[in-house]
């Protein structure tokens, strides 16, 4: 007998999505947490745990990799495998007994988690309309900032209920099969899924960028947005839904997007790395500052929700898909500057206040720099564009965390604070100037935005 399709069944993939995007920030916080407690425990300096970290990030930056992977095999079989091999990883730490067999680990564990951005992004090209593409991915993102906050908490609790590091790993890893459970459940692509209703796949498969709909063709937008694109010059059966990396890497859109997510995610992951030993540097105890985590990350989860809300609002109203994105790009560049004033106060209201402003404004701008992939590339291609911009943040990631743990170990944190303000500027030049409708465009390669 078959079942009642499910309403707006859509948005329980984005749920699934928001969860998977928490564990996976359980998974990996739970060490930066806990780092004040396990340097003591192992006698390390900033720039021994710097090395630790840059472990995972060599892991993480494979997503090049992981996002061709999930081009190839799909999101249901590509993300089981993935959450599966990191949330392996995440209980194995529990094992770590030196600083060897730790980076060991976090490699293990970064290289699994690369997987999660591609394949989150990717299952928003499939699953959402254009018009709706931004509140998804500001909807699966904004679980970076709740997964952040929760291991605050969690990391703490189980630390002084047992009195060691260990049990936290071993509960953050389980998590992620209890998500493997529901995943297998529910995810299916929408052209297959049994349990949607034929209004919601007819809305999704006609309006999403890469309106194939079932036929092999990919177009552009809506059909109000498509009747004002010019005839495309090759007809769309000749076009390809997966385009090779040399296509990917000739054209500026790739750069513009890959630039943008290398210098801003190295602030993000700052902040996600250091907090708790930048906290400590400045007097404050980890137990006794958790809503210096609360705060900066609920801040960064509204900052989700505000980029990706107002851009489709603007949408909406008739803007271009690209002058939405890039608006809320530029706003949001000027914005991370606000760790500036860090420097100059010793106030703990002031301090977690300027954190909270960086961080949404950061997330609203990489909500925008996540939801491009899925705007201007067929759907074959999405994760690995989005792929190709996360191994970019990675070679940027870890190339600014042996630079903090040498500076700070030498200097202080204030060099770092400032460099994390300005940089993302480069960023918004970056997505501002390449990130536009060209030749490619024009012959029906990419989207228009």
């Amino acid at each position: 007998m078959q079942k009642a399709p499910i309403k707006h069944l859509r948005w329980y993939i984005g749920g699934l999505l928001f969860l998977s995007t928490v564990i996976n920030y359980i998974d990996r916080q739970t060490l930066s947490v806990l780092a004040p407690y396990i340097k003591t425990e192992y006698q390390w300096n900033n720039e021994t745990f710097a090395l630790l970290i840059i472990a995972f990030r060599a892991g993480y930056a494979l997503q090049a990799v992981s996002g061709r992977f999930l081009d190839r095999v799909g999101t249901r079989a590509g993300l089981s495998m993935t959450v599966a091999f990191y949330s392996v990883a995440s209980m194995l730490t529990s094992l770590a007994a030196g600083f060897k067999s730790f980076a060991f680990i976090r490699f293990l564990l970064g290289a699994g988690e690369s997987a999660n951005w591609p394949g989150a992004t990717k299952a928003v090209a499939e699953w959402f309309p254009k018009r709706e593409s931004g509140w998804a991915v500001a909807l699966f993102d904004s679980g970076s900032s709740i997964g952040g906050a929760v291991a605050a908490s969690l990391a703490v609790w189980l630390y002084f209920t047992f009195g060691d590091w260990r049990p936290a790993f071993i509960v953050a890893g389980a998590l992620g099969f209890v998500w493997l459970l529901l995943f297998r459940w529910l995810y299916r692509r929408p052209e297959e899924h049994p349990r949607l209703s034929t209004e919601e796949r007819e809305d999704i498969l006609t309006n999403r960028a890469d309106n194939r709909a079932g036929s092999g063709e990919w177009g552009v937008g809506n059909r109000e947005e498509r009747a004002s694109v010019p005839p495309l010059p090759t007809p769309h059966s000749l076009l390809p839904t997966r385009l090779s990396y040399r296509t990917l890497l000739a054209l500026p859109q790739t750069w513009g997007i890959v630039i943008a997510k290398m210098l801003t995610d190295p602030v993000w992951f700052f902040v996600t790395d250091w907090l708790a030993i930048y906290l400590v540097s400045r007097g404050f105890k980890v137990e006794e500052s958790l809503l210096a985590f609360w705060v900066p990350f609920l801040a960064a989860d509204i900052g989700n929700f505000a980029g990706g809300g107002f851009s489709s609002w603007l949408i909406k109203r008739g803007w271009t898909v690209g002058a939405a994105r890039k608006l809320v790009i530029a706003v949001c560049g000027l914005g991370m500057t606000l760790l500036i004033p860090t420097v100059f106060t010793n106030s703990y209201f002031w301090l977690v206040a300027c954190f909270a402003i960086s961080t949404l404004a950061y997330a609203a701008l990489s909500t925008m720099v996540l939801n491009l992939p899925a705007d201007i590339y067929p759907t074959g291609s999405v994760a690995s564009v989005s792929g190709m911009s996360g191994t970019a943040a990675a070679i940027g990631t870890i190339t600014a965390t042996y630079l903090i743990g040498w500076v700070s170990d030498r200097y202080s944190f204030v060099p770092i604070l400032i460099a994390a303000s300005l940089i993302p500027l480069l960023a918004v030049v970056a997505a501002l100037t390449l990130v536009r409708n060209n030749d490619a465009t024009e012959q029906g390669i990419v989207n228009r935005i």
